[in-house]
C-alpha cells in the first residue's frame, strides 16, 4: 500500500462530516487482521479509566505547526467554531487522532473524524496507559504522545477485485426474510471498504468524491490502520459495563488493547461474574430462537441465518462459558458502544475479528460493571 502525506487532507476535505445513525440488529449465540508483536501499554491489573463527559464547545483549530486546544463533548457554540475553514480543520485534526488511537489499539470505533463517546473513552484509555491525566480530551499532552507516531492520516489504495467483486445486495431488516439469502454479505462496495479500513462508508465517500468505489482498479485514499503490528495473544479479556468498553492483558494484567463495546440492556443484563472462554468460530451462522428474545416479531420461528459481515453476530462468535452469551460482531458498526445489546458483548466485525485472533479456548473473562 503506498503511502500518501497529508495535505491530502486539506485537498479533499470541504466541511466537517457528519455520522449516519443506522437501526440497531438483533443478536443472539451461534476476520481478522492478524499482523506482528507490540509491547504491553499499561500497568499491572490495569482498571478501565474514569474521565466522565461535560458537553461544552468544541475549539476553534490551531494555527498550523501548533498543538491543538482539549477537545471536549458537545457540538460548537462559538461562533469561530462554526466558521467553515476552522471545521474542517478540526475534522483533520479530529481525524488524524482517530487513526493514531486506532493505530496503537486504542479502538475509537468506526473512523468518522468526529468526537463522541468512543473517542472519549478511546482517548481515556490512551492516557491512562501512557501514564497522562486522564480526561477524555485531546489535550495538548494527548495530542504530542499520539504523534510520537508519524505515519500519515490517510493512504493510497487501488481497489482490489475483492473489494469489488460482490454480489452486493440489500439486506432485509426482518430475521426470517434474512434467513432466506444465501449469504449476508455487503450491501455496497463502500460498506465492505469501511470494514476494511475501519471507517464509516460516509467518510470514505468524502475522501474520494467523484471516485467509483466499485470499480477495479481506481486508487482511493483511506485512513492508514492496516498493516501495524500485531500484538501478543491475550491472557484475559475484562469487559467494564459504564465504561462500553471491552479490554485484552497479559498474563502481568499489563493492557494490550481496548475495543468499544455494547454491553447488555435492562431487559437483558450483562452477566457480571467470571467465565471462559470455549471456543472460537469465524463466518458462524446464526441460530435465531425468537423464545430468547423479550422483543421478538410475532410469527417468528427457528431460522439458521447464514454467515456474512451482515450476519447478526458479524464475523466471529467468541463462546462464553455462559450458556448463549457471547462475544461477536455487528452489522452495524456505528452504533458499537452507544446502544444496548441482547446481553452478549458487541464490537465491531474488524474488533471482533482481532480479538478471536489473540484468545483462545480457556481464556480468562471478567464482566464487571
Amino acid at each position: 500500500m503506498k503511502k500518501t502525506h497529508i495535505p491530502l487532507l486539506t485537498a479533499l476535505l470541504g466541511a466537517a462530516l457528519s455520522s449516519a445513525v443506522a437501526a440497531q440488529v438483533p443478536q443472539s449465540q451461534p476476520a481478522g487482521v492478524a499482523a506482528p508483536a507490540a509491547a504491553p501499554m499499561a500497568k499491572p491489573n490495569y482498571e478501565a479509566p474514569t474521565a466522565k463527559a461535560t458537553p461544552t464547545a468544541a475549539p476553534v483549530a490551531p494555527a498550523p505547526g501548533q498543538p491543538p486546544a482539549a477537545v471536549q463533548d458537545g457540538a460548537p457554540a462559538t461562533a469561530a467554531a462554526q466558521d467553515p475553514a476552522a471545521q474542517k480543520a478540526e475534522f483533520e485534526r479530529l481525524l488524524r487522532a482517530q487513526v493514531l488511537l486506532d493505530r496503537a489499539h486504542f479502538s475509537p470505533g468506526e473512523i468518522d473524524g468526529a468526537f463522541g463517546s468512543n473517542m472519549r473513552q478511546a482517548l481515556s484509555g490512551f492516557q491512562k496507559a501512557r501514564g497522562l491525566a486522564v480526561s477524555g480530551k485531546l489535550d495538548d499532552a494527548t495530542w504530542n504522545a499520539l504523534n510520537t507516531d508519524s505515519a500519515p492520516t490517510l493512504v493510497s489504495y487501488a481497489l482490489a477485485q475483492a473489494d469489488v467483486a460482490g454480489p452486493f445486495r440489500p439486506v432485509p431488516t426482518d430475521m426470517m426474510e434474512k434467513a432466506k439469502l444465501p449469504t449476508l454479505g455487503y450491501a455496497t462496495p463502500a460498506e465492505g471498504l469501511g470494514e476494511k479500513f475501519h471507517a464509516s462508508p460516509a467518510l470514505l465517500e468524502k475522501l474520494n468524491q467523484g471516485k467509483n468505489l466499485g470499480q477495479l482498479g481506481t486508487q482511493i485514499v483511506v485512513p492508514n490502520v492496516v498493516g501495524t503490528p500485531a500484538l501478543a495473544p491475550a491472557a484475559r479479556v475484562v469487559v467494564y459495563n459504564e465504561a462500553r468498553i471491552l479490554t485484552l492483558l497479559d498474563a502481568s494484567g499489563n493492557l494490550l488493547a481496548q475495543y468499544p463495546a455494547s454491553t447488555g440492556s435492562e431487559h437483558d443484563p450483562l452477566p457480571i461474574g467470571d467465565w471462559k472462554i470455549e471456543g472460537v468460530l469465524r463466518n458462524p451462522t446464526y441460530h435465531y430462537n425468537p423464545k430468547l428474545f423479550w422483543d421478538a416479531q410475532p410469527g417468528d420461528k427457528k431460522a439458521t441465518v447464514p454467515a456474512g459481515p451482515n450476519n447478526p453476530v458479524g464475523v466471529a462468535w467468541i463462546d462464553l462459558s455462559k450458556p448463549h452469551y457471547g462475544i461477536h460482531g455487528t452489522p452495524v458498526p456505528g452504533l458499537v458502544g452507544k446502544t444496548e445489546s441482547h446481553g452478549c458483548i458487541r464490537l465491531t466485525n474488524w474488533s471482533a475479528a482481532e480479538v478471536a485472533g489473540l484468545v483462545q479456548a480457556g481464556t480468562e473473562v471478567v464482566l464487571r460493571d
